[in-house]
């Protein structure tokens, strides 16, 4: 399977601009943070950052001391995480291939775009050292239902048919835990933390940004985007996102 088919199906409710996400995406990587501090990156340790977007938090586990890998399986978001001069490589999370192993992995809102998730989990197990660690953050169980129901409501009064074949992954932590331990983790915690969230730039940029490549799914020309993106800010009656993430760690047994 190609690259480009691979995306498609791996991450097929994600289509990415770098520049559109730094407009209205910065407040992804402010509030990972937190779960970068779970990861605790140290200096000297080698770690791969699974879905690194334009490279914003790999560049601060950089700066931490650590040597960093970042993959993203998005060209755009690759080249932004280039241009900080990180070492970015264009990789689908359920394709890691590395013949080195790594100390620990790190990812943050990522995991949930990745529907094959069993391969993805294992990937990432063979990419650790034994002992190593993986910790992040994704979509949990009720992420932005809100906001995803007012869209698919919105497409279908306008007579498009919502790509349910291409639902995001949001597992509840005794889900999330099964799947992990099932690819060989161990010491897995894991907890949903309700987290809404204001969008500075409104619901209807985040719509364009955050759900292109449901539109491009749903037969959504690119024309009407605006118009429904803006018809959705109305249905919400919110600036403020139903975020529900789901932080985690766990090792890689000896």
């Amino acid at each position: 399977m190609g690259q480009d088919a691979l995306t498609i199906l791996v991450a097929s409710t994600s289509q990415w601009d770098a520049a559109d996400y730094a407009r209205n995406g910065g407040f992804v990587a402010a509030l990972g943070e937190a779960a970068l501090d779970l990861l605790d990156p140290q200096p000297g340790e080698h770690i791969l950052d699974v879905g690194c977007g334009d490279g914003t938090l790999t560049l601060k586990i950089k700066e931490r001391g650590a040597d960093v890998v970042g993959i993203d399986n998005s060209l755009s978001m690759i080249a932004a995480a280039k241009a900080k001069g990180l070492d970015a490589r264009l990789i689908d999370a359920a394709d890691i291939r590395f013949a080195e192993a790594f100390d620990a992995a790190f990812s943050n809102a990522t995991l949930h775009w990745v529907l094959d998730k069993e391969r993805a989990a294992r990937a990432i197990w063979f990419a650790l050292k034994f002992k190593g660690r993986f910790a992040g953050e994704m979509g949990g169980a009720g992420n932005l239902a809100s906001l995803r129901q007012a869209l698919d409501d919105e497409l279908v009064e306008r007579g498009f048919g919502p790509p349910t074949y291409a639902a995001n992954w949001y597992p509840s932590a005794d889900e999330f835990i099964a799947l992990y331990e099932e690819a060989g983790f161990t010491e897995i915690e894991a907890r949903l933390i309700e987290r809404p969230t204001a969008l500075d730039h409104g619901v209807a940029a985040w719509v364009t940004t955050f759900r292109a490549g449901w539109l491009d799914r749903a037969g959504v020309p690119h024309e009407q985007r605006a118009e429904i993106a803006a018809a959705v800010a109305t249905r919400v009656g919110t600036t403020n996102a139903d975020y529900v993430r789901l932080r985690f760690m766990m090792r890689k047994p000896k």
